[in-house]
């Protein structure tokens, strides 16, 4: 979906290899992250907030099926997205692509 609107995306198997890849790709401008990741040392709430405080430009995105987080609970101006979302509420989100 993304791809297809125009974004080059990068894939991280989980939260440690997404921070991995934000500490050597300073061209990253959003992260998109579900709340529960397979392994890791964190899950995407946790994920999010530590970009936010490292990288605060980068825009957060944050979707989940089954978990619907307080907004006090997560970092400022992220977007929620409840699965399934719609892919204009996530194209919304996202910078506009260069």
């Amino acid at each position: 979906m993304i791809e297809d609107a125009g974004y080059d995306v990068i894939e991280a198997a989980d939260a440690d290899e997404a921070i991995g890849l934000l500490e050597t790709r300073p061209d990253i401008r959003a992260v998109f992250s579900d709340i529960e990741m397979p392994g890791g040392s964190m899950d995407g709430l946790k994920l999010i907030h530590a970009v936010r405080k490292r990288w605060p430009p980068v825009i957060l995105i944050l979707a989940s099926g089954r978990v619907s987080p307080l907004v006090a609970d997560m970092p400022s101006e992220t977007v929620f997205l409840r699965k399934p979302y719609v892919e204009d509420d996530l194209l919304k989100a996202l910078p506009i692509a260069a």
